[in-house]
């Protein structure tokens, strides 16, 4: 499956571009672009608008195919695979070999999907609005979203 234009547009709506390196909050680290992380961000960086672009389309690449990976044959609507998509970019895959949930690898909303409790995997959003511990609206706002869409009521 491939990410629709609206998941796209979803996305892109929760985390803006921003062409020098900031720290959205004071717990988290440095980002850049449609909230790209990683080693190569460090602060005071800048990119053009198609450095960020270009980093997006390559992220979104990766995101969509490690929830493909990781849903493996479950049955999985385009609504469903959306939120899932927009969960990983912001959560991460967690695709490593421990059981601790540190993002969508090991997350119950993951395993919900897989045994086809939808009702319970669309549940599982809401529990992760929190950045070290501490609730942030705006991923209370983002998950909430995510749910909705997962439900296909976006």
């Amino acid at each position: 499956m491939k990410p629709s234009p609206r998941c796209i547009a979803f996305i892109k709506s929760f985390e803006k571009c921003k062409l020098v390196a900031y720290m959205p909050t004071k717990n988290d680290r440095p980002t850049l672009g449609w909230g790209s992380t990683g080693r190569d961000i460090k602060m005071g960086m800048t990119w053009t608008q198609e450095q960020a672009d270009a980093r997006f389309d390559r992220d979104l690449a990766m995101f969509a195919a490690g929830v493909e990976h990781m849903i493996g044959g479950a049955p999985t609507n385009q609504a469903q695979f959306d939120a899932m998509v927009s969960f990983a970019y912001n959560v991460g895959l967690d695709d490593d070999a421990d059981d601790i949930a540190e993002g969508f690898g090991d997350s119950t909303l993951l395993k919900k999907h897989k045994a086809g409790d939808f009702k319970g995997a669309a549940d599982q959003f809401k529990f992760w609005n929190k950045q070290k511990g501490v609730v942030l609206a705006g991923l209370t706002r983002r998950r909430g979203a995510e749910a909705a869409m997962y439900r296909g009521e976006l």
